[in-house]
């Protein structure tokens, strides 16, 4: 197959591919259910079969549908598969989150296909031809070869710790922010409350203000860190304005659904405006789902037009939202391929703080 079909695929047939995204929106969460349940229990005849043919039926899918890439990408983990039925490689953490990823990989480039975006930051062509050296690996270098292609798709080692869910220490108010801390109790409280409304969200609140409030010290604190405080807390508790068949929704939303979600910031950003001595973070919270690219909402606002707090919000709320998306599939929590998530849209986010948001994370893994 040529490189470039790795790097730019050509949509040949924009419907079939259409269908080939629908049925791998089906297929993946199998795959990821399938993968946990097989690494409690790796002898289970029945669970490597079921793995197997949801990973050949994407590869037939992609074929029918004529997107070599699904192909390229399928084979191998096809052939990994076989030969563990056979016994002739074990499955191993490190096989499991190899093929994980692989699969992430080629939902974003399905995605990014039918949505017009460049696919050079999701390495494609490292993965193929690395996915295809793997699958012929011995058994005894298998384990070195998944992890040497894991950290080249995706910068980081395999192995993340947990994002702490402890709260961090607070920021000191500036002079004259009169009542700045009671707000901030407040705030934090509406923000539990929210939280509250469902167990996936445990956490989410403190794991989301630890890691802006970590990105803005790697920017050498370039927003107040007392404004983005305010910010974490309520820049999603406009959602329960909204009903939670929306906010709550498993799985695809519908187009009116999305209209109705586009209101939330708006929300929390005005009742932050009628607080005097909150118009910065009212600012970021406005401004949260705006896109380095354009591509956001509700203004459609870009790079130069995004004030800094809300670009660190941007990138720590999607990190989360796609944590959120593994649990919602049925497997723990990857902090790995969300990270590499992160990097692979990093066109979608502010270029200035994907950095210091990297170096978070490198230091979580180096302490």
């Amino acid at each position: 197959m040529e490189i470039r079909s790795f790097v730019a695929p050509v949509i040949q047939d924009r419907e079939a591919l259409e269908e080939f995204a629908d049925a791998l929106n089906d297929r993946a969460p199998e795959i990821e259910r399938d993968v946990a349940r097989l690494k409690e229990t790796p002898l289970d005849k029945e669970i490597t079969a079921s793995l197997f043919r949801a990973v050949h039926n994407i590869k037939g899918d992609s074929s029918l549908c004529k997107f070599d890439l699904g192909v390229a990408i399928a084979h191998p983990i096809e052939t990994m598969m076989g030969r563990f039925r056979e016994g002739e490689i074990p499955f191993s953490d490190l096989l499991a989150e190899l093929v994980l990823l692989a699969v992430d990989r080629l939902e974003l480039a399905t995605d990014a296909l039918l949505a017009n975006k460049p696919l050079e930051n999701l390495r494609l062509q490292i993965l193929v031809q690395g996915l295809e050296e793997v699958a012929l690996e011995s058994a005894q270098q298998i384990e070195f070869a998944c992890a040497e292609l894991i950290e080249a798709v995706t910068g980081f080692p395999p192995v993340i710790p947990e994002i702490s869910s402890r709260p961090p220490k607070g920021a000191t108010p500036k002079f004259g922010q009169k009542n700045a801390n009671s707000d901030l109790q407040f705030f934090r409280s509406l923000a539990l409350q929210f939280e509250g409304r469902s167990p996936l969200f445990k956490g989410r609140t403190m794991r989301i203000l630890r890691l802006a409030q970590e990105t803005n010290k790697a920017g050498s604190n370039a927003v107040d860190p007392v404004q983005l405080e305010a910010a974490v807390y309520l820049h999603d508790v406009g959602m329960m304005l909204l009903p939670e068949s929306i906010w709550l929704k498993v799985g695809k939303m519908s187009p009116e659904d999305k209209v109705a979600l586009r209101n939330h910031p708006g929300f929390a950003a005005g009742l932050l405006l009628r607080m005097p001595g909150w118009e910065s973070a009212a600012e970021m919270v406005a401004q949260h789902h705006e896109m380095h690219d354009g591509g956001g909402y509700p203004n459609q606002l870009q790079n130069a037009d995004i004030c800094p707090g809300a670009k660190i919000l941007s990138i720590v709320d999607a990190f989360e939202a796609v944590m959120l998306k593994h649990i919602h599939r049925g497997k723990n929590r990857s902090v790995l391929r969300a990270i590499a998530e992160i990097n692979a849209c990093d066109n979608q986010f502010a270029p200035e703080w994907i950095a210091p948001f990297n170096a978070v994370i490198r230091k979580t893994i180096e302490t």
